[in-house]
């Protein structure tokens, strides 16, 4: 198909939205404009537990590298916001927006491939290629100059008419393409985002220190969860939207066109409660195709036992006493730590009940450091 690379452009960003998606734009594929804050960044070791970023820096520096012969990327966004108005309960509004739904990788896969497809059918080109979140791109930054963001203080990408609530892929492919103009910066003075997060995760303006974030520690961290942290974390279950929340550009979120990112009925009922008590059959068919599922059941249980414990609420004690009785050890020792948050007279029992029983060394080290806790409302130490 012949036509100019402005007329190719236009065609292509044409079949994205006709595929599905809500923008699209064009990018060079020049090495990153970045790539001195990148390294200081991975030097410093703000990607905190996520190796995975410091595989192949070469590829996502020189995305030519990643496709040999690739000439330009086509960027697109999808958005996902959905309204906290049609969630209720102790769980889903502490769930990050864009993992209420299922599984945005699958969505983006099926019309990804289909755009690719049709790409490949009209136009000679030697083979395109597409990302979505998995491979080493540094997708923001090819969105950015596709014109379809600019990156904010809470170092999303911001749109002026749609904030933040949006999703990226890429398609990188061997034709010239005329690139987007990029948008100009759309934080100006504004702070509110470094103001409003609870862990001072955003250590300098567009700049996130993965060690503090509560998404890294309720999504990518594995294990035990640091003491000392716990507190910060809140009662968010599974990531956090409160830098997009406070944002201006997301005072009216563009909700998502489609169902596609809505809570299906069979995991809406779910509460904190619920989750803590799941076992594995249901945990795979309540949250079959669900984002969630990278958290892992006994890391989604983790996080439930914490948020409870910050909750405060003496309604969860009697749960979090049947996990700190049968659990994985992890689990246990969370629970023990969220019954010592709340405290009060049935929270003492349980947790001395289980320390009758405990073998495991970690989890009696939480179970006693929990009745220190609660000492205060009884007088003297609880933990013998």
């Amino acid at each position: 198909m012949a036509g100019s690379s402005a007329e190719n452009a236009a065609l292509l960003k044409l079949w994205a939205l006709e595929a599905g998606f809500d923008r699209a734009g064009v990018a060079t594929l020049e090495r990153s404009a970045y790539q001195d804050s990148f390294l200081q960044w991975i030097d410093l070791g703000r990607q905190a537990g996520m190796d995975y970023l410091e595989r192949r820096v070469e590829c996502r520096l020189d995305p030519q590298t990643l496709v040999p012969g690739a000439r330009s990327v086509l960027c697109v966004a999808l958005q996902y916001a959905s309204s906290h108005d049609d969630v209720e309960g102790d769980l889903w509004p502490r769930v990050a927006r864009y993992a209420r739904g299922d599984d945005y990788h699958d969505l983006f896969e099926r019309r990804m491939k289909a755009l690719l497809d049709r790409i490949e059918e009209a136009f000679p080109i030697g083979g395109g290629r597409f990302y979505v979140d998995t491979g080493p791109v540094l997708e923001r930054e090819l969105a950015e100059r596709a014109g379809l963001g600019a990156f904010g203080k809470n170092t999303n990408l911001l749109h002026p008419e749609s904030g933040s609530y949006f999703l990226l892929g890429e398609v990188f492919l061997d034709l010239e393409l005329e690139a987007d103009t990029p948008i100009a910066d759309l934080c100006g003075s504004c702070t509110a985002c470094l103001e409003a997060c609870p862990t001072q995760a955003l250590v300098a303006p567009y700049v996130l220190d993965s060690r503090r974030c509560i998404s890294y520690w309720n999504i990518e961290h594995r294990g035990a969860i640091p003491e000392q942290d716990r507190a910060l974390l809140g009662e968010w279950v599974f990531g956090c939207d409160i830098c997009q929340e406070v944002c201006p550009w997301n005072a009216e979120p563009e909700p998502a066109p489609g169902p596609e990112f809505d809570l299906p009925p069979r995991r809406r009922s779910l509460g904190l409660i619920d989750l803590l008590a799941l076992d594995r059959k249901a945990y795979v068919e309540r949250f079959r195709r669900s984002p969630m599922k990278r958290a892992k059941l006994e890391g989604l249980k983790r996080n439930a036992a914490i948020a409870m414990g910050n909750g405060g609420r003496e309604l969860y004690v009697e749960a979090l006493a049947e996990a700190l009785g049968k659990e994985g050890a992890m689990v246990r020792g969370h629970a023990a730590w969220a019954l010592g948050q709340i405290g009060g007279e049935r929270a003492v029992d349980a947790l001395r009940a289980s320390l009758e029983v405990e073998a495991e060394g970690t989890v009696l080290t939480e179970i006693r450091r929990a009745l220190d806790t609660c000492q205060g409302a009884f007088g003297g130490s609880e933990s013998g």
